[in-house]
Parts: structure tokens; C-alpha cells; sequence
């Protein structure tokens, strides 16, 4: 029996799970919390919690991680420079070049090329090696994009030896990871890419560390944005390819957890932090071939086609200042979870009950510090030790908080500061304490729980029952509102709506018995539910929806399954082009341009290499057992309406490389 470990890093949990690998039955599952400030922590234990449930000779390790994701989200990562060829007058109209970017270190280089791969003008490399030297010294990395540089590479990878010569640093070229034109989406791409390296570079040693530790001599896999799998190897020289690796997991795990293999399908997975949404058509995930999109960064990422929405078991219950019930999108730690841990809490919050007054900000709500041996760098607060000196001591009521900073509008964005860096983490009411107290999830301190809600339902003069009814109820009603967005999305919807699309959806969600207009949605396609919390919320999600549901044996683990059960992928499209002013035809390969006179030898030609590459880059992408596919589509045009002969246009050729994983060898 082979035994392989997939782990998933959540916003909340890490999850790890053993499976037998010729058959994909699972022989254990664990979790840990998720060590958002240092993934690595999280992986680590929930690696030793599942191999002390099942202790087993490894032969395969492969991992989701919202590391990219997150970074780029935030902002976060190495110093880069990007050589950008070619780009000169080309660039005019974009503007904020440095903002498209990320960075203020680029170089406008001469050289690129044309849309049918012959060159622009030559390549200057001088000034490129004066670049390379100029930044050298305050970066980590270079990311590398030519004009048309996807027709031909040349320009780029001329550069790309030059700055392995000099610097011997990572440097990622744009054809190396999109086949696309639009070369600024390409130069954003690449240099996200770029920034990414050292990052993910960190997490995977760290991983492999944890791996030699354990006694686990495998391969170590990571999970792409399509679902896909690919060497550590690999994924550290590409790593922006893993962002959505975390959603795409869940997606890959349902749908091997119901089968469906031919089914229309609408997989939710509802985690701490977020719900992530995807359709299956025809038991197929849906990819978003235009690039995926993360925070404000638009990529050239080819990625299952996910949409993610900030709501949780751990979404933050609060009100407005119109004492509006809302859930989400800020996740916090739940108030049973955090008593728990520290159970001071509850006494606490017993003695916030017993003060007379109602509209104290920040009642029911907790800081604790998650870094306890952090250094603070830049400016300190006048309040910081103080501060510091409370929080030490044990999570600390905001309000106290707010006490001891004495102006706290002022120094708001000081403790946004601090909890964006994971130094200090927010607690409170959250669907998990409403869960809590209505019985449906007894896992940590129920009375923590009652006493958090108790102490809102009296601003909103609410029996503490009611109000937990009406968070499950208002969570359930966002997810159902989410998956009808995603639905009409997909089907063309703009994005533009009025005041009557918003009132008819609310309608349909909340009927009012006594109208004359009734609504209703009726989802068609079975709604498959992941996640730990999915059984308290879901069977309403599905009575709103109309759509039959799903929840799979093992639905809390989906995500880690996911991880380990893909395959790996590997393509490459090949252009072919008639010459029209010297005639023949010319291939674009990922690596070199080459002219023919005639169509069927360089469409042979085409394949033959694209096989090669294909099955070269499977190969080094972790992959044994390969099978090749190759797709062939010939492009053509009428010359005029019901009249004449087509004419040529092109001729595109994807070769996919598709094999398991290769187990370490016993």
C-alpha cells in the first residue's frame, strides 16, 4: 500500500489527510490552526497531529497554500526588478507603469519584436547589463517581459542568461508563463511572478525541512491555480501559478469526493474566512481563461474559475450605526474558540454583562497578541508598552483597549496596521458562537458563546436565541445570494443591477406570506457543500435555492484531498502563421521561431516539438505515466458573404501532457 499526505492551508485551518494512493481511500485526517504570519508553523503541526492518528511510510507530500494569494492581496513580497524590452513608445497611454508593476525598479530596455516574430529592432544588450548592475544590489529577484516576446522569446531569454551571468538571482521570462498577447497583463504577470520566488521558495524549504524531520523521504508537490499539480521544483520558479491554489483544492476535492462525472455541478466550500464557489459543467471545472484576478491584479494565470466572497464560520457579527444585522467580511477568532484557549475570557466577559451600560464600543470584542515576541519597527505610539504590557498578560477587552490608547480614532490605523501584519488578532461574535449556543456545534466553550451574543442581542433588545437564529439565517441567505451572483455571472450578467434586481433576490430569499408578489429562485443543478461548517447552513441554502444537496462523506477535508488527487498537467500551444509578404508559413514555439514553405510539414514539425516539450516539461513537473493529446484547430475566413473561397488564417496546436504523480521509490 502506497501512502500519500496532502495539506491545505486555510484562512482559519491547516488540514492534512493520509490516503492510500492506488485507491484514494482515506485512512486519516487532522487539523491546526492556520499561522497566517507563518504558514509554515500551521503545516508543521497538522503534519504531526495526522501522523500521530496514522503513522505511515509517506511516498508522496503535495500542498495548497494561500501564500501567493495572500501576498499579493496584501502587497507583500521580495524587491524586484522587471526588464521590460521593447516597451518604448508602445506604453504611452498606460500611465502609472510603476503601479502596473509593483515596483519602482524597472528598465525600459531596446529590442521586442513584431507580431509575427521578426525583430522590432535589435536587442540592446549593454543597457540591459546596465540595468541588471544598476538594481542588482536592493533586489531579489528579475522578471523579464518583451514585446511580443510570446512569438518569440529570444529578446527574453538573451536577457535572462545575462542576469544569470551577472547575479546569478531567479529571473522569469513572460512567454515562459502565458502564450497570450497584451504585454502589459504579460509584465504584470511576470513580475508578480517575480516577487513571489523568495516567498514561496521560504514556505517549501520550510515544508521539506518538517518532511526530514519526520522521517518522509518523497517528492513534495504543490497545487496549481487549475487544479493541476507540480513539483516543488517548479512551482519555485513559478509560483504566481499557485495562486487560487487553496479554492481550487476544495473544487478538485468535491469533485472527487461525489464523483459527477459527467453532472453540472455548483461546489460551495465554506471555511472559517471565506466561501469559495465554483460550477462544474459536466463534471469539468470551469476555467477562467482570461487570467485569474486577485485583489486589484489582473494576471495571466489560467485558473479554475472561482468566485470568493468574504463570509465564514468566523465572519465577524456586528451592526451599523443603524443597528443593521451584518456578518462578514472581516473574520475574527470566534469567542468559544479564544475561551478556550484562554478561559479568563469568559470571566470577562461575564463582568461586561454586569456593567450597566449597553453602547460601550467594542463590547464582546478581544485583541490578543498571536506574535508574542514580535519587534515593532518604525514609529511607537506613546500607549505601545502599556499596550504591550496588557496583551502579554492575555487577550484584553477592546474597550480596555481603547482605554489605554486614549484617542483610538486617532491611532486606528495603528492597530490595522498591527492586526494586517498578524501581529495581534481580532476576537468575537461570529456564526460559529451563534452555532455554539443553538447546539448545532458544541467543539470549544458554549458559554462564551451565550455570554458574546447576550451581550449584543441587548443592544438589539433581542432574546439571545433569536438573534443566533437570525445570524445562521443571514449567513445562509449571503450564500444563497453569492451562488445566484456566480450563476448570473456565468451567464452574462454585467455586474450592472438596480434597486428592483437587489429587492426581487431579497424577495425570493425572504418571502413575505402577506404580498401579492411572490418570487422564487430554483437553482438546477445539485449544490455539493465542503467545509466543516456546511451541515448548520446549507440544508437552508438549498430550501432558498430550490437545488437538491450534497455533502460528502469527508466534506470537512476536502480541500487536503484535493491537494493529493491531481494530476499533473502540462501544455503548450503552438501558432501557425502564413508569411504573407515572402510566403510559407511561420511557427511560433514556445522557444524558437522556424519558417516552412508548405502547411503539413511545419503542422509535423509543430507537434513533434510540442510533444517533446510537453512531455519534457510533465516530466520535470513531477509526473510519471505520461499521456500526450494533441488538439488541432485551423483557422479560417469567408473572403465575402455566399461567395469565394476561405482564406487561411492560422493554425493552433495545444499539446497536453497528462500522467500521476511519481511516488518516491521503495
Amino acid at each position: 500500500m502506497s501512502v500519500v499526505l496532502g495539506i491545505d492551508t486555510g484562512g482559519t485551518y491547516t488540514d492534512a489527510v493520509l490516503l492510500e494512493y492506488e485507491t484514494n481511500r482515506i485512512l486519516a485526517s487532522a487539523k491546526a490552526l492556520t499561522t497566517k504570519h507563518n504558514l509554515a508553523i500551521g503545516i508543521r503541526k497538522a503534519m504531526e497531529n495526522v501522523l500521530a492518528a496514522r503513522p505511515a511510510d509517506v511516498r508522496l507530500v503535495s500542498l495548497s497554500t494561500t501564500l501567493a494569494t495572500n501576498a499579493i492581496v496584501e502587497g507583500n513580497g521580495a524587491p524586484i526588478c522587471a526588464l521590460l524590452i521593447g516597451y518604448q513608445g508602445r506604453i504611452g497611454e498606460i500611465g502609472n507603469l510603476e503601479g502596473e508593476l509593483g515596483t519602482s525598479r524597472y528598465a525600459l530596455i531596446r529590442g521586442g519584436h513584431q507580431d509575427d516574430g521578426t525583430e522590432w529592432e535589435p536587442l540592446d544588450l549593454e543597457a540591459a547589463r546596465a540595468a541588471i548592475l544598476e538594481h542588482a544590489p536592493h533586489v531579489a529577484a528579475y522578471a523579464i517581459s518583451g514585446y511580443f516576446g510570446t512569438r518569440n522569446p529570444a529578446h527574453e531569454l538573451a536577457v535572462k542568461r545575462l542576469v544569470m551571468e551577472l547575479t546569478g538571482k531567479p529571473a522569469t521570462c513572460g512567454h515562459e508563463l502565458t502564450h497570450r498577447l497584451d504585454a502589459l497583463r504579460r509584465a504584470t504577470t511576470v513580475a508578480l511572478n517575480a516577487r513571489l520566488i523568495p516567498l514561496l521558495c521560504e514556505l517549501i524549504q520550510a515544508v521539506e525541512q518538517t518532511m526530514v524531520e519526520k522521517g518522509i523521504q518523497a517528492p513534495l508537490m504543490v497545487v496549481k491555480g487549475d487544479g493541476s499539480l507540480m513539483s516543488s521544483v517548479v512551482a519555485k520558479e513559478r509560483p504566481v501559478e499557485t495562486i487560487l491554489s487553496g479554492p481550487v483544492a476544495s473544487v478538485v476535492g468535491a469533485q472527487h469526493l461525489v464523483g459527477g462525472d459527467t453532472e453540472d455541478l455548483i461546489m460551495v466550500d465554506m471555511g472559517g474566512t471565506t466561501t469559495d464557489i465554483a460550477v462544474l459543467s459536466q463534471g469539468r471545472p470551469v476555467l477562467s481563461r482570461q487570467g485569474a484576478s486577485v485583489g486589484r491584479w489582473r494576471t495571466m494565470v489560467e485558473a479554475i474559475d472561482v468566485h470568493t466572497v468574504g463570509l465564514g464560520g468566523d465572519s465577524r457579527v456586528w451592526l451599523d450605526e443603524e443597528r443593521t444585522l451584518h456578518v462578514g467580511p472581516r473574520r475574527v477568532v470566534p469567542l468559544c474558540m479564544l475561551a478556550a484557549e484562554h478561559p479568563q475570557v469568559v470571566d470577562l466577559l461575564r463582568q461586561q454583562r454586569a456593567q450597566s451600560k449597553k453602547n460601550v464600543p467594542g463590547r464582546g470584542e478581544f485583541l490578543f497578541l498571536q506574535r508574542p515576541g514580535f519587534s515593532a519597527d518604525g514609529d511607537h505610539p506613546p500607549f505601545e508598552e502599556e499596550l504591550m504590557a496588557a496583551l502579554r498578560a492575555g487577550p484584553c477587552p477592546l474597550d480596555q483597549v481603547r482605554r489605554i490608547m486614549r484617542y483610538p480614532e486617532i491611532y486606528a490605523s495603528y492597530l490595522d496596521l498591527m492586526e494586517r501584519q498578524g501581529i495581534l488578532m481580532r476576537a468575537g461574535l461570529t456564526p460559529t458562537d451563534a452555532a455554539h449556543v443553538l447546539g448545532h456545534y458544541l467543539e470549544w466553550d458554549q458559554e462564551a458563546a451565550y455570554l458574546g451574543a447576550e451581550l449584543l442581542a441587548a443592544h438589539m433588545n433581542l432574546e439571545v436565541n433569536a438573534l443566533c437564529e437570525r445570524v445562521l439565517r443571514l449567513t445562509s441567505e449571503r450564500i444563497a445570494t453569492e451562488v445566484v451572483t456566480k450563476l448570473l455571472r456565468d451567464e452574462g450578467w454585467d455586474g450592472h443591477h438596480d434597486v428592483l434586481d437587489d429587492y426581487l433576490v431579497a424577495r425570493a430569499l425572504r418571502p413575505l406570506p402577506t404580498a401579492k408578489l411572490q418570487c422564487s429562485l430554483v437553482v438546477r443543478p445539485p449544490i455539493v457543500a465542503i467545509g466543516a461548517p456546511v451541515r448548520t447552513y446549507f440544508p437552508l441554502v438549498s430550501e432558498l435555492l430550490h437545488s437538491p444537496l450534497r455533502i460528502p462523506e469527508h466534506a470537512e477535508v476536502a480541500n487536503a484531498i484535493g491537494a493529493v488527487v491531481g494530476s499533473v498537467v502540462q501544455r503548450v500551444h503552438i501558432l501557425i502563421v502564413p508569411r504573407e509578404d515572402e510566403g510559407g508559413f511561420r511557427v511560433h514555439l514556445p522557444d524558437h521561431v522556424r519558417d516552412f514553405t508548405e502547411l503539413e510539414p511545419a503542422v509535423a514539425y509543430a507537434e513533434e516539438h510540442g510533444r517533446r516539450l510537453a512531455s519534457e516539461g510533465a516530466r520535470r513537473a513531477g509526473a510519471a505515466a505520461i499521456r500526450i493529446q494533441v488538439e488541432r484547430h485551423d483557422q479560417t475566413a469567408p473572403v465575402a458573404t455566399g461567395w469565394g473561397e476561405d482564406i487561411y488564417l492560422q493554425t493552433v496546436l495545444e499539446v497536453t501532457a497528462v500522467g500521476r504523480p511519481q511516488l518516491a521509490y521503495r
